[in-house]
């Protein structure tokens, strides 16, 4: 029986550990040979108030109107809750989940952002009509950013 103390590999805990901080990141994990190994840092963050922008200006596409001013305090507003791509269809080619004008229902998915290849679906917060979408499909995303508008 081998001791277990032995098995792990100390310089790739170094390595990977050097890299967290090299890229500022709080969590690495990698697997390989049945072994995974997991190696993450206790990051302190201090609160300090910002400025909100008056209104947000995103590029108008078509179907997709820019959002205008009070859609940022608008109580309707989705956001995006991460970075990623935001898709608003099951999968290329297909109809998206919704369209400006469609009524909701809460819970509904509206359309889901992808990050680190995890499909995350957005639901509507409450029940409503899809006033405004503010994202084009495929177009990123990140966090806070505003998705569309259900009324």
């Amino acid at each position: 029986m081998t001791d277990k103390k032995q098995d792990i590999d100390q310089d790739l805990i170094r390595q990977l550990a050097s890299l967290l901080k090299e890229t500022d990141l709080t969590e690495i994990e990698i697997e390989g040979d049945g072994r995974r190994v997991r190696v993450a840092r206790q990051v302190t963050t201090v609160s300090v108030p910002m400025a909100m922008p008056a209104a947000v200006t995103m590029p108008a596409g078509p179907g997709t109107p820019a959002a205008g001013p009070g859609a940022i305090n608008h109580p309707g507003l989705v956001t995006s809750p991460m970075v990623g791509t935001a898709y608003r269809s099951p999968e290329p080619g297909a109809r998206p989940y919704v369209d400006i004008g469609d009524a909701v229902s809460e819970g509904q998915t509206l359309l889901i952002v992808e990050a680190m290849k995890t499909m995350n679906q957005i639901a509507a917060p409450r029940a409503g009509r899809v006033t405004r979408i503010m994202v084009e499909d495929g177009q990123p995303v990140e966090f806070g950013e505003p998705l569309l508008i259900v009324e």
